[in-house]
């Protein structure tokens, strides 16, 4: 699948990619009423309209699609009806009728297509889109929409493009293995959906232009070495200055790279079997 390029009527727009949706998504097709609700934008701001989040605005204004990842429909077939953009994730979504009345939409797997079946089981034909516990699942097989905790909804893989590998279960755990080498461990009565998620080039868009930044919801940003020293431990100096600190560091001073974050005491370290690879060479 090509990415959809555009005329170069202007700087930006020879730069500009899109994913080409018409190839890709139902056409014609409204959302579902009752699966659409209006989410508030809080705009990067608290209860009392502090910024808490920087560089952040409401952008474009979209309705929210409720997603189903929890899908405790058990033993229910259902039929995909659609394959939808959603405009608040990445990911694909497929709205999909069961047997007994009930529409819902999910996570859309990469090669699933209108008319489509799947089914939530113990056991079952391991195709896109079908959903199994992690003990039932063969090695080797990509996975995505893991729970953590069984019974919990899918917490792992459900941006575009990701999956996770099943590597194999043993002792009522099943080992994972992340995109970034990662190796896990989950309990193996956990549900995990078969398949890669859809949208596999969303990572290879080029926005193109400031102003579509802007409708996606993302504030400018200024580079620390931009600003003055009273704003920023990187601002000051005639001319482009080096960093002038030992260790990088946030606005605020907080050192932010060479040094580990994640809390030693955290409760699933026990269950990393091999952390990610350093990006360090």
């Amino acid at each position: 699948m090509a990415l959809k390029k555009y005329k170069p009527t202007s700087p930006s727009q020879r730069q500009r990619s899109n994913v080409h949706y018409k190839k890709l998504l139902s056409q014609g097709n409204e959302p579902k009423k009752s699966l659409v609700v209006r989410v508030k934008s809080t705009a990067g701001r608290n209860n009392r309209g502090v910024i808490t989040t920087r560089h952040r605005e409401q952008g474009h204004k979209k309705m929210y699609r409720v997603v189903d990842f929890r899908q405790e429909k058990f033993e229910i077939p259902g039929t995909v009806k659609t394959i939808e953009y959603d405009p608040y994730r990445s990911a694909f979504i497929s709205l999909v009728s069961y047997v007994d009345g009930e529409w819902r939409y999910v996570l859309a797997p990469k090669d699933i297509k209108v008319g489509d079946k799947i089914v939530v089981s113990e056991k079952g034909e391991v195709l896109p889109g079908n959903r199994f516990p992690l003990k039932n699942i063969p090695i080797g097989y990509l996975v995505h929409n893991v729970e953590l905790r069984p019974g919990t909804g899918g917490k792992i893989a459900r941006s575009a493009g990701s999956a996770v590998e099943v590597l194999g279960s043993a002792n009522g755990f099943t080992d994972l293995r992340f995109s970034s080498k990662e190796v896990r461990r989950v309990p193996e009565n956990c549900y995990a959906s078969i398949g890669q998620i859809s949208n596999t080039e969303h990572n290879l868009v080029n926005i193109g232009k400031a102003g579509r930044s802007r409708w996606m919801g993302r504030r400018p940003t200024v580079r620390g070495s931009a600003m003055n020293p009273v704003d920023h431990p990187y601002g000051g100096g005639e001319g482009v200055q080096p960093r002038g600190t030992k260790r990088p560091k946030t606005k605020w001073g907080k050192v932010t790279g060479g040094r580990k974050t994640r809390d030693k005491k955290k409760w699933s370290s026990k269950l990393i079997v091999k952390r990610r690879s350093s990006k360090r060479k």
